[in-house]
C-alpha cells in the first residue's frame, strides 16, 4: 500500500477538525424519510454516522418517516393509499396501522441499527413528544377536505429527549403526536415534526436526509445543485417556481426552522453512503445549505 491512501485519509480528518470543534456540544436534528429508508445497508451506513456524531460530541435527535412501508401494510390490509393536498387521508382503521408500522418496525429497527454499532440509542413515540390538532386541508379544487386523523404540531414535550441527552443517548421519534382534544394518536409529516421540534429546541442543524441531492436549478438535472442559498434567495425560488412538487412543504419548514433561530438547514441524498458526514464535516459539502 502507498503511503498516498493513508495520507488523505489523514487530510481528511485534519478537514474534519474545525467543524469538530465547532459543533461539539451542539444539537443537530436529522430527519431521515423517502427511499433513503428503503435500503437495509444504506440505513445502517447512516446510523453508524450518527453513532460518529454522538462519540464527536454532538447531540443527535432522528426524526423519522415510513411512508412507503405504511403504505404496503396499508395495501396488505385491503386499504387504499389516498393523498390529499398531499396528505395521506388517514382513517381510524388507517391509524392503527400507522402507528404498527412507525413504533413495532421502523422506530426499533433504527435504535437497534444504533446499538449495534456500539451507540446508545432509546425509541420515542411521537405521542410522547408531539401535542396536535387535525389538520384543515383543500383538495385540488379548493374546498374543504377531511382527511381524518392527520394533525399539525402546536406544541412539543421535552421531557423524554431531555433526559435522553443527559444520558448521552440518542432519541429516535416516530411522526406521530397527541391530539390535545382526545389524546388519540395523529399521523404527522415527518418534514412538519421535525420542522417543529427544531423550532422548539432551537438546533444547530436541521438535516433532512430523503432523496433528492438538495435544491436544484432544474429537478431534472443534478448538476445543476445550489450549493447554499440564504432565506431571501429560496424565498425568491419558491416564487419563481424553481423550487416545485414535494419540495415546497420541506422547503417551506425549513424557513420557519430558520425565522424560529435554527442555525442552518440542510438538504442531502441520503442514498449517498456516507452523505451525513460528507455534508457536515467537508469545506465543500455534497447537499444545499440554507441559512440565516
Amino acid at each position: 500500500m502507498s503511503l498516498q491512501q493513508p495520507t488523505q485519509k489523514a487530510e481528511a480528518l485534519i478537514e474534519a477538525l474545525p467543524y469538530l470543534q465547532a459543533f461539539r456540544g451542539k444539537t443537530f436534528l436529522i430527519k431521515m424519510g423517502g427511499s433513503a429508508m428503503e435500503d437495509p445497508d444504506l440505513v445502517r451506513k447512516v446510523m453508524r454516522d450518527v453513532v460518529f456524531l454522538e462519540v464527536a460530541g454532538i447531540n443527535p435527535i432522528i426524526v423519522h418517516g415510513g411512508g412507503k412501508a405504511i403504505s404496503s401494510a396499508m395495501k396488505e390490509a385491503g386499504l387504499e393509499a389516498e393523498f390529499v393536498g398531499g396528505f395521506r387521508r388517514t382513517t381510524e382503521e388507517a391509524i392503527s396501522i400507522v402507528e404498527k408500522v412507525l413504533s413495532n418496525e421502523i422506530n426499533p429497527g433504527l435504535v437497534q441499527m444504533i446499538r449495534e454499532f456500539g451507540g446508545k440509542a432509546t425509541g420515542i413515540s411521537g405521542t410522547d413528544v408531539f401535542l396536535g390538532e387535525k389538520m384543515k386541508v383543500r383538495d385540488k379544487d379548493g374546498n374543504p377536505a377531511d382527511i381524518g386523523r392527520v394533525g399539525e404540531v402546536v406544541g412539543c414535550q421535552l421531557g423524554q429527549m431531555d433526559s435522553a441527552h443527559k444520558a448521552s443517548i440518542v432519541p429516535v421519534i416516530s411522526p406521530l403526536a397527541s391530539e390535545l382534544a382526545t389524546g388519540k394518536p395523529l399521523n404527522i409529516n415527518a418534514d412538519l415534526a421535525a420542522a417543529a421540534l427544531a423550532k422548539e429546541l432551537r438546533v444547530t442543524k436541521l438535516v433532512y436526509l430523503s432523496d433528492v441531492p438538495g435544491l436544484m436549478k432544474d429537478p431534472s438535472d443534478p448538476s445543476t445543485l445550489i450549493k447554499s442559498v440564504n432565506r431571501e434567495q429560496a424565498e425568491a425560488l419558491l416564487a419563481d417556481g424553481t423550487i416545485s412538487g414535494g419540495m415546497i412543504p420541506k422547503v417551506q419548514s425549513a424557513m420557519d426552522a430558520l425565522n424560529a433561530g435554527v442555525r442552518k438547514v440542510h438538504f442531502v441524498d441520503g442514498r449517498l453512503p456516507h452523505a451525513l458526514l460528507l455534508e457536515i464535516f467537508t469545506d465543500y459539502g455534497i447537499g444545499t445549505e440554507v441559512t440565516r
